[in-house]
């Protein structure tokens, strides 16, 4: 095409040859369906001639390592049509950071969370990740959370070749975010064009240490990747596997809310309680993707590709559980008592009975992804391709509670030692002195320390199972037809057919002490060493592993009944299936057209979406527990357009504008309703709580306008400015609802005639808001500015997003995931084989979300962080003895940023959690 021929003179040839690929007449969205994806550029110490025999003849410039990816990226997002972002590896098997999650949260408006120390969630213009999706080679996933968004670290960066996150939809993106799709591409061996064999290996260690008996310091990993074409280069050939087994260490203050209280007549708040931990975990996951092409003809191709992941997350927690302010035996000791800015800093609170908690957080998923596609291109401009695509995964959630104290605290009296402790509350949580040593096996029991368990039989911890299956099938179609000549530069027609299933089965029990006893000591053999709490005040405490408890029949496990007439309600009600089936139909136009001062190119199209959702659960009528379905049908039709004015100037010009959509949580759909009669209204109102298995999608009016300056080879500076007018959004609210199609609920016989015409109180639709703001994106190589820097430059980028959303009452609140600002830079140096890089990343304040109680979701304002990381390195040069080898340090959250959330006033610490830092050393050998 004519624009890509002229924008061969202001990108490196290296760039181009990697990103011709998704350019040549390959639209987004159907990465998976082309042959060709981006080559990996040659790794070499630096820019300079070469001669590739299968090519021309004519010199090819090679650029290097970092420098190379961000040459290609730049080429990428020049040459797209949409707006887009993207990340490539340096070289097969490396990113250019250690996990595709923190690569990801360095592009211009995109914001990383951090959870148990790893980037595992982003943000994309201030957007969490349930209003954005991620495809892996096009195709839909399923995913390893309870809901669409996909926690990026369950995919090894080592398999990886490119990430691309779309900030535009087009008709033919399949599978598109209400903010954005980020598309994970693996690599495709007829497209990289020789063989490479490549093994890795790197030692991690964190400064927090070993937090917990059993943890470790120390952690590895090992990758390998091989590629390789065969058969005069007609069949290609690529197998990359990875295998990590790290720990990761958590110092954690964790505060269950702060109460009211009067001091001196003024209205002040006091921490109501305390249940803070120190956390390891061991993360072991293997990853393994192979990938067959194969082209019996010119004409065709055909590509069969699958990726396993197995992943193991073993948390040990260790702490005390203090009610504080809300604990009813607990009182507040007036005197003494220091309060600023409405919070109350020091005091002492008498009579306190500690929980000590030794729990077990298990949670194991097996994700199978492939898919097979076929693509015909003929000499005619015509090609097609089929493609189908499965996911699958299997997920197993286990949280186990175990308590122990001084005494039981039954319904008649409390037994066991109360302390009386003192207590600083500041910047970093709450720092306590208890008058009581917790360490002491004499004194502390297996027991029920606060009466949790409501009745004379203690329970002495809880056990809540989560399994969760999630399935789905992918088909797509698609006809293709090229113009040599005229405005119109290709027409696409397509089709594709989701099916999805994704489920949720509880499995929970009490924790109980055999044969009716209401303490048990510790026996000795299983006592471990002992947890020091001493950054919280605490000293050391009692430690086990409650799951040898169970084995040895020192605790035992008592199912809650699931089915039957003493059906356990709360159990029930978490359960769910969802089902989906989706439709969608696409049909795009592609345009190009030379002007006096560019090139014209783009798309318009539109794409229809029939969606069935069924929802199966519990519903609770008088009769008791029965199983029911309910769902919606319905259809969106999403136009729009991508424009981009390409100037002789290396200026582009673009505008998008489209109506994007999000479709709703998938446990928000869930089908568990409670409901009854409230008799406190005149005549009696039927209310229930629960799920909504008719919600509609999110939705939205997009706009974007971007301004663009290319220079030198892989240089930009991007002015980003974007407006989305949300129409429909989604928040908890109590809304009218019919349960007329329901069984009556209890009592009903003593209101004759009562209306089913009630209310429900669930995730609904509701108006929406606006969002708006600027991304200033920068990739400069210094060399572009004088020869006497070549090697140095810099790559980052700033966001201002601004955001007004209305909840189910009309009042304006926060997106979760939104921050104001983010901010992200990296400095680089690559030259004669050494490079060094220092990045450092930025976000404001957020609404962040955590796991509550049972596994349900809870938003807490996440306070602003900034994230340094950095890396050395040196790569053995051609020639040399160790040709091909490459050695790096990396340090990663060198400040040890803490991740800090607070309750409703900013000085009310709720979370402060401390990761540390950490080190790497590794290498690659590529043969």
């Amino acid at each position: 095409m004519a624009f890509r021929e002229a924008l061969r003179s202001g990108i490196s040839i290296s760039a181009i040859t990697a990103t011709l690929a998704f350019a040549g007449g390959a639209m987004p969205g159907t990465a998976f369906a082309q042959t060709t994806q981006p080559e990996t550029p040659e790794v070499t110490d630096e820019a300079r001639p070469v001669t590739d025999p299968d090519k021309t003849g004519d010199n090819v410039i090679v650029v290097t390592g970092f420098r190379a990816s961000l040459e290609t990226a730049v080429a990428e997002k020049k040459l797209s049509d949409q707006i887009v972002e993207s990340i490539t590896a340096e070289d097969i098997g490396k990113l250019p950071d250690a996990s595709i999650g923190e690569s990801i949260a360095r592009l211009p408006g995109l914001a990383a969370q951090r959870l148990n120390g790893r980037a595992n969630v982003v943000a994309i213009r201030g957007f969490g990740p349930d209003f954005s999706q991620t495809l892996l080679n096009g195709r839909e996933q399923t995913t390893t959370s309870d809901n669409r968004s996909v926690e990026l670290d369950q995919y090894p960066s080592e398999i990886v070749n490119q990430v691309v996150v779309y900030k535009s939809p087009t008709a033919s993106l399949v599978g598109q975010g209400l903010v954005g799709t980020i598309d994970i591409r693996t690599i495709r061996p007829l497209e990289t064009g020789k063989q490479i064999i490549a093994i890795g290996a790197r030692g991690s260690w964190a400064d927090i240490g070993a937090l917990n008996a059993g943890s470790k310091e120390l952690g590895y990993r090992v990758n390998g990747t091989f590629v390789d074409q065969f058969a005069d280069d007609t069949l290609g050939v690529s197998v990359a596997a990875s295998y990590v087994d790290e720990p990761y260490q958590i110092q954690e203050f964790n505060a269950w809310g702060y109460a009211g209280t009067q001091v001196n007549g003024e209205d002040a708040a006091v921490i109501g309680g305390s249940k803070s931990y120190v956390t390891s975990t061991r993360l072991k996951r293997l990853g393994i993707n192979g990938t067959v092409q194969w082209q019996p003809m010119s004409k065709l191709t055909l590509t069969l590709d699958a990726f396993y992941s197995n992943f193991d997350d073993d948390q040990t927690k260790r702490g005390i559980e203090l009610p504080l302010a809300f604990g009813a035996p607990t009182r507040f000791d007036p005197a003494g008592f220091t309060v600023e800015d409405g919070l109350v800093t020091s005091g002492q609170f008498n009579n306190v009975r500690g929980v000590i908690r030794n729990d077990i957080f298990q949670r194991k998923a097996d994700l199978y992804s492939g898919g097979f596609n076929a693509l015909w291109d003929d000499d005619n401009g015509f090609s097609a391709f089929f493609d189908f695509g499965y996911s699958r995964t299997d997920r197993n959630e286990l949280s186990l509670e175990s308590y122990s104290g001084t005494g039981f605290n039954g319904p008649a009296t409390g037994r066991g030692s109360a302390a009386k402790i003192t207590f600083a509350s500041g910047d970093t949580g709450t720092v306590f002195n208890p008058s009581l040593d917790y360490s002491d096996p004499d004194r502390i029991f297996l027991t029920d320390p606060l009466g949790w368990g409501g009745g004379a039989v203690p329970q002495a911890g809880y056990s809540n199972n989560r399994i969760i299956e999630d399935e789905l099938f992918q088909f797509r179609g698609e006809v293709k037809k090229e113009f040599d000549a005229g405005f119109l530069r290709s027409v696409q027609l397509g089709a594709n057919y989701t099916k999805r299933e994704k489920g949720l089965t509880p499995d929970e029990a009490f924790v109980r002490l055999p044969g009716g006893a209401t303490e048990v000591a510790i026996p000795s053999q299983f006592l471990l060493r002992a947890t020091d709490l001493t950054y919280l005040g605490l000293g050391p405490i009692v430690s086990y592993d409650p799951r040898d408890l169970i084995a040895a029949g020192v605790l035992a496990l008592e199912p809650r009944v699931t089915t039957g007439p003493n059906a356990a309600n709360d159990v029930l009600s978490k359960s769910y299936t969802v089902k989906e089936d989706l439709v969608t139909l696409y049909a795009q136009a592609n345009i190009e057209q030379e002007l006096d001062i560019g090139i014209l190119t783009g798309n318009v199209g539109v794409q229809g979406i029939n969606t069935k959702q069924d929802s199966t659960g519990f519903i609770f009528p008088a009769s008791g527990p029965e199983i029911a379905t309910r769902g919606a049908d319905y259809w969106d039709v999403l136009p729009s357009a991508n424009l981009s004015l390409r100037l002789d100037s290396d200026w582009v010009v673009r505008v998008a504008a489209a109506r994007e959509i999000m479709r709703p949580r998938l446990d928000d759909m869930r089908l568990s309703i409670e409901y009854g009669i409230d008799n406190s209204v005149p005549g009696g109102l039927i209310r229930g709580n629960g799920g909504n298995p008719f919600l509609r999608p999110y939705r939205a009016n997009a706009v974007d306008f971007n301004v663009e300056k290319y220079f030198g080879t892989g240089g930009v500076v991007a002015l980003q400015l974007f407006y989305k007018d949300i129409e429909s959004y989604v928040f908890n609210g109590r809304f009218a609802f019919d349960y007329s199609d329901f069984p009556p609920p209890t009592g009903i016989e003593a209101f004759p005639g009562l209306s089913t015409e009630g209310t429900l109180e669930a995730p609904t639709n509701t108006g929406g808001g606006d969002l708006y703001g600027a991304e200033l994106a920068v990739t400069l190589p210094f060399d572009t500015l004088s020869d006497t820097l070549r090697g140095f430059g810099v790559t980052g980028g700033a966001s201002y997003t601004k955001t007004g959303i209305e909840d189910a009452d009309g009042n304006e609140t926060l997106i979760p995931g939104y921050s104001k600002w983010v901010v992200n830079g990296t400095a680089y140096f690559e030259r004669a084989g050494f490079n060094t890089r220092l990045s450092a990343r930025y976000r404001s304040e957020f609404l962040g979300d955590f796991t509550g109680f049972g596994g349900s979701p809870v938003r807490r304002t996440a306070k602003s962080e900034t994230i340094i990381d950095g890396q050395i390195g040196y790569d053995f040069q051609a020639g040399s003895t160790f040709e091909g080898l490459s050695l790096y340090l990396q340090g990663q959250n060198l400040t040890d940023q803490p991740f800090v959330s607070t309750g409703a006033q900013s000085n009310q610490v709720v979370d402060y959690q401390l990761y540390g830092r950490r080190f790497l050393a590794g290498f690659t050998y590529k043969f």
